[in-house]
């Protein structure tokens, strides 16, 4: 599968943004996606995921009340709802799928997913 995200921005603090994830193939909705997030000199940190049906998702603690992670099988595509923005939310935003089932916090590590989007770049300035 191809992932193409798109959506990112410059955006002031408190500001919002809605990234999306556009998944090429049929086999889609039988994929587990994640968000993840990289900041220059950081490593890549998980920030959201979402099961293959929409039943379970999954949030870092840094991110939690603010952003919503969605999905709309029919479109093939995965979405990051992102409010309340705050600088250190500035990265590159990556979209990640898995055709794995998920147990423990498998969804949390970044080399468990078996694709990866090209990135999109979020800047909030402050």
């Amino acid at each position: 599968v191809q992932l193409q995200a798109c959506g990112g921005g410059l955006v002031q603090a408190g500001g919002s943004l809605r990234l999306s994830c556009a998944a090429s193939g049929s086999s889609f909705s039988t994929y587990n996606m994640g968000w993840f997030r990289q900041a220059p000199g950081k490593e890549r940190e998980f920030v959201a995921a979402i099961t293959w049906n929409g039943g379970s998702t999954y949030y870092a603690d840094s991110v939690k009340g603010r952003f919503t992670i969605s999905r709309d099988n029919a479109k093939n595509t995965v979405y990051l709802q992102m409010n309340s923005l705050k600088p250190e939310d500035t990265a590159v935003y990556y979209c990640a799928a898995d055709r794995a089932a998920w147990y423990g916090s498998r969804w949390s590590r970044p080399y468990e997913y078996d694709y990866w989007g090209q990135g999109t770049l979020v800047t909030v300035s402050s």
